[in-house]
């Protein structure tokens, strides 16, 4: 799970002109949501925040702090000025610690591929994995090495090797990565089998 903390302060005022005032301090006003419908609006620094999600995903767990208790939380959206990218709001998703969740898990492939140096081409029609699991389990990315794979071979979600107590929701047998035959080689061999195949019904006349 990500150690990323983000300290957050309640706010009491809301609207526009309290939260365009919030911005000037350098803040972020936000909203938290909980699974039982709680609500907390709150503001955060926008320097902190910036710099704590660089290199989260979707899925990793957020640490946000109001008033000395801790809550685990996704990002779930942010807002951002289209003239600067700077944030402007922030919505905050609390998950329950000992509380199963779903989640989807976002896929990077790494590696070259045997068939790839062969000439095939390398497919990843998979970005993300739908999991079941406590937030403290939750993978943050699930990383497929495919430097193993020849050309007509595949990765499906069954061969995926994730943590223990995380159970996979999404289909088993989909395909996650695989390595097939360029198109021209792909052409020519089906050229080369009409070819075959006519001259062979020649000689049956």
């Amino acid at each position: 799970m990500s150690q990323v903390v983000l300290a957050a302060r309640k706010r009491v005022v809301t609207g526009s002109g309290e939260a365009r005032r919030i911005r000037r301090t350098g803040r972020i006003p936000a909203v938290m949501y909980g699974r039982s419908g709680q609500v907390h609006t709150i503001d955060l620094d926008a320097l902190e925040f910036s710099n704590g999600i660089k290199n989260i995903s979707a899925s990793t767990i957020v640490t946000v702090e109001i008033d000395g208790i801790s809550y685990d939380t996704f990002v779930k959206d942010t807002q951002r000025n289209i003239r600067d990218g700077n944030i402007l709001h922030v919505d905050f998703y609390a998950v329950e610690r000992d509380a199963v969740l779903r989640a989807k898990v976002s896929v990077h492939i790494h590696g070259i591929p045997v068939g790839v140096r062969e000439g095939g081409i390398l497919e990843s029609p998979l970005h993300d994995v739908e999991v079941e699991c406590l937030p403290k389990d939750l993978p943050e990315r699930i990383e497929v090495d495919v430097s193993e794979l020849k050309v007509n071979q595949s990765i499906h979600i069954r061969d995926l090797a994730l943590g223990e107590g995380v159970r996979i929701i999404s289909g088993a047998d989909q395909v996650v990565a695989l390595v097939k035959f360029a198109k021209a080689e792909s052409a020519v061999a089906a050229e080369e089998d009409a070819v075959g195949a006519s001259a062979e019904a020649e000689t049956k006349v």
